[in-house]
């Protein structure tokens, strides 16, 4: 008796859910009239591609910048004052030293850039690297761009005084040494216009500020525009 009770309830369950299922089907026309529409936007135009030839800045925290507009960026300012075609792209990582720069050099090559503005060393020198692994890093970048056929300039850098000359004096060499030996244009201290003024220099006295900054882009355009005014006559 309580089966029988029990299979009338789950048949009078089962009829109740296929009603409302009939009751779904014959209402879902209604509904469906009922839906409002959802209007496809299109999408919006594609970003500007930035086709103009490319120079990488390649370096460390001197070249990714610290606060306030980096070297490369005032570069770039100067470049489209003066109507020059190209694209300065910044690829400095704070922090970097010569092994990482060499372990980055195939990002660069990747882009076919017509300059590299190498800039490395400096953290090597702080952490007290020995020089010729130094050396070595950077020979070999250099090494890798010009098998590219790669133009680049090498941007040197030193060390204050406290380190000792037994390490300041070969560590400042290297930069020349390496620069003649390839055949490269070199500017041989990079802030050479700036460290000493603490008004164009960050509180660390090691970075410059934006100001600074516009300094040392000057002092690389001048160095790079007889490259830059060759490569447009190709």
């Amino acid at each position: 008796m309580r089966i029988v009770q029990v299979n009338s309830i789950v048949a009078a369950c089962f009829l109740c859910l296929l009603c409302g299922a009939c009751q779904r089907r014959e209402t879902s026309p209604q509904l469906k009239q009922q839906t409002p529409s959802v209007a496809i936007q299109s999408p919006g135009p594609p970003a500007k591609v930035d086709n103009r030839p490319v120079i990488v800045a390649f370096g460390d925290s001197l070249t990714a910048g610290v606060a306030g507009k980096s070297y490369p960026e005032a570069l770039q300012d100067l470049i489209d004052s003066k109507t020059l075609n190209y694209r300065v792209d910044n690829q400095g990582v704070s922090g970097d030293t010569s092994t990482d720069g060499l372990a980055r050099i195939d990002n660069v090559i990747s882009q076919h850039p017509v300059l590299v503005l190498l800039e490395f060393g400096g953290n090597d020198g702080l952490r007290g690297v020995p020089v010729s692994a130094t050396e070595k890093n950077l020979d070999e970048m250099i090494h890798r761009l010009k098998q590219a056929s790669i133009p680049l300039v090498l941007l040197g850098i030193t060390l204050p005084p406290n380190y000792g000359p037994d390490y300041v004096v070969p560590f400042t060499a290297m930069f020349p040494k390496l620069a003649q030996e390839n055949n490269l244009k070199l500017f041989p201290f990079l802030l050479v216009h700036v460290y000493q003024n603490a008004a164009l220099m960050q509180p660390d006295g090691i970075h410059p500020n934006g100001e600074g900054n516009k300094i040392v882009a000057r002092d690389v355009l001048t160095l790079i525009q007889p490259i830059l005014a060759r490569a447009a006559h190709r």
